[in-house]
């Protein structure tokens, strides 16, 4: 009877277990199932993206062909060549009727995003809005084609930042500057590429690909309004909206030869500029125009700057634009800054600022040098962990249900190690790498919502630490460095303490502009292989290595201002346009 007691409890024993491998199995089973089933979906939902990009294509060429072919004598190169005030101006007269202008941008347009991979999709809206036109024509912009980011909503089209979790998810409603651009005459026709979930300044993402450089193909054209950039560069565009948290404007322009304007934070209106996420507080955004001139930045934001915005959104202060601060020629004080101290600018970044401080000086302005305050601990402290206050959450749950973009890679992968690890990292890094310790430290976020409030008054302090150290040293205006060259492909997301250079007047809300002055020279790429950086660790190395190659690259400057003094930092990026302009005649 005992064996028999025993046998039978052998067998419930191995029932259990059998059970417990059954579950277990099973359990891997469904895994793997909703692995494989989740992996599917994020393919289907990529490729549903791209067959509405390239149908929104090919039904955009076989409407330039019709009207090429009714409209034999249109003469487009004529047309591309103008500026956008020159090309205003015709159309206002009638010189130009709007529908040679759309159709001619439209081919050009979709032959540079051929070489260049810089359009998300057509907007075939535009080709509605364009039959009614003629209702605008007192619009500062009528006529005018306008390509937007492709994180701004235009209705019935995804804004999806370039992460799966934000595709087959239209908008309802058009962007108040949409809104505002359409009632000014301009037709937006085309939304253009940027990374994958924004934070970055390159221009991949795992829907669209990458988009390259318009002076050389085996560059990024920047981010992350890089679309905008390599589209405007490339001569397929000649007025662009971008969006700006840490140099998403202004870098691109760099990279890519044109001129990129971000505005104080909240002059213009950012309803349905959508962000990876929102309630971040401590470095601010900003929407604003991407263009071949400074002209068409002001007349863009003249544009904007209207009763009709300020209706749209009662939380935009009612200031029109300042058209005589942005006339005037009074001599300023400008400030310039050589190097801020945390990166070392390339030897092209240093040149350009030299030789524009010699242009300004000869024509009557004061130049004093400046250096921006404690940037060192600026750099961690008051960016990296304002951006990341959340300790990379929100990021991450942004980047899930899709592969993660190689430009992106880099950058991210500390992000996913545990909050003690990164902590723990941060302390043993200390005597080895300063600066690496201080960014694991900054990536791990605050700790708590007192920290948080700890974090925000920093940053208002350091905000009027700045004013009154400006006002100390008596400056109207700023000239800095800007990154650049455009740099080979993957790396923006290795060299990211390099956004220093722009992210600290997103931090500031100061408003900041670039404009093209120069190109790489060989003495650049020569001066380039002793080049150290200040701290001289890995992310010097890479800098060096990233912006290698560059001779006959555009170089550019940072123009900079006090809060809501928009007009005067576009008149001093003006005041440098031409002046290089000048000096090149």
């Amino acid at each position: 009877m005992e064996k028999v007691e025993q046998f039978l409890r052998g067998v419930e024993l191995d029932n259990r277990t059998l059970i417990t491998a059954a579950a277990c199995g099973v359990g891997a089973l469904v895994l793997m199932v909703r692995k494989v089933t989740s992996h599917r979906e994020a393919n289907d939902k990529i490729q549903r993206a791209r067959n509405r990009r390239t149908e929104s294509l090919q039904r955009a060429e076989q409407a330039v062909l019709r009207h090429k072919e009714s409209h034999p004598t249109t003469d487009s190169a004529a047309i591309l060549k103008l500026s956008l005030s020159e090309l205003t101006k015709q159309l206002r007269e009638g010189l130009l009727n709007p529908e040679d202008v759309f159709y001619s941008y439209m081919e050009k347009t979709l032959d540079v995003h051929k070489q260049l991979n810089c359009c998300t999709g057509i907007l075939l809206e535009s080709f509605d809005q364009l039959k009614t036109i003629g209702s605008n024509k007192d619009g500062l912009l009528y006529g005018v084609p306008i390509s937007i980011k492709e994180n701004i909503a235009y209705k019935n089209h995804d804004s999806s930042c370039g992460v799966l979790i934000n595709l087959d998810q239209p908008v309802h409603k058009d962007s108040v500057l949409v809104e505002v651009l359409k009632r000014q005459g301009a037709i937006p026709f085309v939304k253009t590429n940027l990374p994958q979930g924004l934070l970055n300044y390159d221009c991949s993402n795992p829907i669209y690909g990458q988009t390259v450089n318009p002076h050389n193909l085996q560059k990024t054209s920047g981010g992350s309004s890089g679309g905008e950039g390599a589209l405007i560069g490339g001569g397929g565009s000649l007025l662009g909206l971008g969006s700006d948290i840490g140099g998403s404007i202004r870098i691109p322009a760099s990279f890519c030869g044109i001129c990129g304007f971000k505005p104080t934070a909240g002059r213009l209106s950012s309803q349905g500029v959508r962000p990876i996420y929102r309630g971040q507080k401590s470095v601010l955004s900003s929407a604003g125009p991407m263009a071949k001139d400074v002209e068409s930045l002001a007349l863009c934001m003249q544009a904007l700057l209207c009763d009709h915005m300020f209706s749209l959104d009662p939380t935009v202060p009612p200031i029109p634009f300042n058209v005589q601060i942005y006339q005037s020629s009074k001599p300023l004080r400008i400030g310039y800054v050589e190097s801020d101290g945390y990166m070392q600018p390339s030897p092209s970044m240093a040149r350009g600022i030299r030789e524009v401080k010699a242009l300004l000086e000869q024509a009557g302005h004061t130049l004093v040098p400046y250096s921006p305050l404690r940037m060192d601990y600026v750099a961690t402290e008051l960016l990296v962990k304002g951006i990341l206050a959340d300790g990379t959450t929100t990021l991450l749950q942004k980047l899930e249900g899709g592969p993660l973009d190689p430009c992106l890679r880099a950058q991210v992968i500390p992000y996913y190690l545990p909050k003690w690890l990164k902590r723990t990292l941060s302390f043993l890094l200390k005597p080895l790498s300063p600066r690496g310790s201080a960014v694991f430290n900054a990536i791990s976020g605050v700790r708590s919502v007192s920290d948080l409030w700890k974090q925000h008054a920093a940053v208002e302090d350091y905000i009027q630490e700045t004013i009154a150290d400006w006002r100390r040293c008596n400056i109207d205006v700023l000239l800095c460095p800007v990154i650049g060259p455009a740099y080979n492909f993957l790396y923006c997301g290795k060299v990211t303490p390099m956004l220093s250079y722009t992210m600290l007047y997103n931090l500031l809300t100061f408003p900041a502009g670039v404009v093209h002055v120069s190109t790489v020279t060989a003495e650049d790429e020569e001066e380039l292989k002793d080049y150290k950086g200040i701290h001289q660790d890995h992310w010097d190395k890479l800098f060096k290595q990233a912006v290698s190659g560059g001779e006959g690259l555009p170089v550019a400057v940072q123009c900079v201002a006090l809060p809501w003094q928009d007009e005067l930092c576009l008149r001093f990026m003006k005041e440098v346009e031409q002046l290089v302009k000048q000096s090149r005649d």
